[in-house]
């Protein structure tokens, strides 16, 4: 079954799509020859009538998906690399993306099998979409925003809203890719031969990850996606070599405008990290001295409670003395109530019980000094653990210093694996380069093998040929000497059976010689293949190598901006009380913005990692490095100051001829 859009029909060779500058021809079938009318493109020269035979050979389907693959290629390739250059996210109304949609749209009903109804025939590619539901949970919200929009009437717009969709989200391989897996549920709505059930559904679906690239955002609640015709524009596609050439110029600029960008916002970014870093090692100095002042609070308070404490316990120890003393006048007063007793009885009694009342409320004091005892200890407990508490905020503000430290530390060792890894790749170069040779040594022998077994062949040809010239003359020979040689013709029958075993000895050796040969043949075949895998392999490794220098040449200067980073970390907490008197001085001056001065105001040179930008501290204007390194003591700041050559010339003249 051929898919149709329309009365039209897209078939042509795959070669058409990867060739520029070349017209097409357009030529409308009516119904009836056998399938619609294609679109034919033909080469120059003898290239047509190749053409011809690799039509009438192959399967129209095939041609079909390889021209499909071929159309999805260009519109994702031509997709990424506008949507790149354009620098903006993509609306409904950009045309490569146009085209990406109506493309799609056609490899999605390429062997779409018919449904019939009560009213017509029914074909739309909404039926397998609907699946990614069921394989895919997270696709759930886009089934339901797609049923949800008020202005879709048919499947084929839903279906549309639906890639529109799944774009915007960046999943829309990750979907196809569940559906292309399930060929079980694919084959209820699919032929056989359609794209999504063969390899180049495959080849799509790993296509379109590059457009998690691109970013989107599409209005299809206002489109009228129904009544859309999707018409492949191939003006898009086939291009002059003119226009190749402005197109690369117009790349190389665009790269080297993105790797300029990327460097300034590099050194943007590393200046926000310097001065988040510094402000932060400011917090965590006040925060350690405020937490320093707070112990050394802490630990007067615990003296405080500790002489308490004591002065407590002295008390206690005078109260429990006291209690005693008066233990021993109760047990001497009690002796002599007792010599007494014989007398008055009544009255020891009544001593007797006051002496019981005393000591109730004796035992009475020493139980409520014995409670604040208890409270103080268990005040002293908190005490302690308050103590504590600061210690471990102190030491989370130690932990957090170290964790910056490592940042640092892991930037460093991020570029050591970067040239780790280049050095592993070399050396997966030179291995590569090793098994080459080794291959072409077994190529060199096997070449010479097949020329032995050739010259073996022709020697037992010879041999076979002589060997049937004899068996003719003996022949011959018996005829004419039939009567007069009939003892002999019994000798010569045994010399014929013999002949004739050697002569099917020697043809199933040539069989197996043969045989030999077809193996040997195969062996060729799969030793070329592997050649030009090997060819393959250097053009990677060139590729590589390539890749390998750029990477180095980054390295490079990643490297020598860090260490100018560190250079100036470690100089910056000695110049900052500089800097403030600096500032002082220059609050009367207009200072120029990092941002508004990209070249150097006397050299002309542009700023970049390797030549930085420096304030003059008398003009306030951006210099170079080269253009800015004198320092001289200006009135507002005793210190030498960083001043430009031409403030540097000035202020000298100025001092000369001030001098007697």
């Amino acid at each position: 079954m051929a898919t149709r859009s329309g009365p039209w029909l897209l078939s042509f060779p795959a070669p058409l799509l990867e060739s520029s500058g070349r017209a097409l021809v357009v030529r409308r079938l009516p119904a009836n020859e056998g399938r619609a009318g294609r679109v034919a493109a033909p080469r120059l020269g003898e290239e047509s009538s190749s053409n011809d035979d690799f039509s009438a050979t192959k399967d129209p389907t095939a041609v079909e998906r390889a021209n499909l693959l071929n159309m999805a290629k260009l519109s994702i390739k031509g997709l990424i690399e506008s949507a790149l250059s354009f620098g903006r996210t993509l609306d409904s109304d950009y045309p490569p993306l146009q085209q990406f949609f109506v493309v799609m749209e056609h490899c999605l009903k390429h062997g779409l099998k018919v449904r019939k109804s009560f009213l017509s025939y029914n074909k739309t590619i909404w039926g397998p979409l609907e699946l990614v539901e069921k394989l895919y949970p997270e696709a759930e919200e886009i089934g339901a925003s797609v049923r949800d929009l008020p202005g879709l009437k048919t499947p084929l717009g839903r279906a549309r809203a639906w890639l529109r969709l799944a774009l915007m989200q960046k999943k829309m391989a990750d979907y196809l890719r569940c559906l292309i897996i399930q060929r079980d549920l694919l084959s209820e709505f699919y032929e056989y031969h359609a794209l999504m059930m063969e390899e180049e559904g495959a080849v799509i679906v790993g296509l379109l990850v590059g457009l998690n690239v691109i970013d989107a955002n599409l209005c299809v609640k206002g489109e009228d996606l129904d009544s859309q015709v999707g018409v492949i524009d191939f003006s898009m596609y086939l291009k002059n070599e003119e226009d190749i050439g402005n197109k690369e110029r117009n790349v190389q600029i665009a790269t080297i405008l993105d790797q300029k960008n990327y460097v300034e916002e590099l050194n943007r970014q590393l200046n926000s990290t310097v001065s988040s870093l510094h402000s932060r090692v400011d917090s965590l100095e006040k925060s350690n001295t405020k937490l320093i002042e707070e112990l050394a609070i802490a630990k007067n308070n615990i003296i405080k409670l500790q002489e308490e404490n004591h002065q407590l316990r002295s008390e206690n120890k005078l109260i429990l003395m006291k209690t005693q003393q008066h233990l021993e006048v109760t047990k001497v007063d009690v002796e002599t109530e007792l010599q007494t007793y014989k007398h008055s009885r009544q009255g020891l009694d009544e001593m007797y019980t006051e002496a019981r009342r005393q000591l109730r409320d004796e035992s009475q004091l020493r139980q409520d000094v014995e409670n604040e005892l208890t409270v103080q200890v268990s005040m002293k407990k908190e005490i302690e653990l308050a103590m504590k508490l600061l210690e471990k905020d102190i030491h989370e503000k130690q932990d957090t210093l170290i964790g910056l430290r490592q940042q640092l530390e892991e930037v460093k060792a991020i570029n050591i694996e970067m040239y780790q890894k280049l050095q592993g790749s070399e050396d997966g170069l030179k291995e590569k380069n090793e098994i080459i040779a080794q291959l072409e040594e077994k190529n060199n022998k096997i070449t010479a093998a097949m020329r032995q077994l050739e010259q073996r062949l022709q020697q037992a040809e010879k041999a076979h040929m002589e060997a049937e010239a004899e068996d003719e003359k003996y022949l011959q020979e018996c005829l004419s000497k039939s009567h007069s040689l009939q003892k002999q013709i019994s000798q010569k029958e045994k010399q014929l059976v013999q002949l004739e075993t050697d002569w099917k000895i020697e043809k199933e050796w040539r069989q197996t010689l043969q045989e030999d040969l077809q193996k040997e043949k195969d062996a060729l075949s799969h030793l070329r293949n592997e050649t030009q895998q090997i060819i393959v392999l250097k053009k990677e490794f060139l590729s590589l190598q390539d890749e390998n220098q750029q990477l180095k040449k980054v390295y490079h200067d990643q490297e020598q901006a860090l260490q100018e980073l560190g250079n100036k970390l470690s100089e910056s907490k000695l110049k900052i009380e500089d800097i403030k008197e600096a500032n002082k001085a220059l609050q009367g001056l207009v200072w120029l913005k990092d941002k508004e001065a990209t070249h150097c105001k006397l050299c002309e040179k542009e700023f970049s990692l390797s030549k930085r930008k420096h304030h003059c501290r008398n003009c306030g204007e951006i210099f170079c490095n080269a253009c800015s390194d004198n320092e001289l003591p200006l009135p507002s700041s005793p210190k030498p100051v960083r001043v430009c050559d031409s403030c540097h010339a000035l202020l000298i003249q100025r001092c000369s001829s001030n001098l007697p």
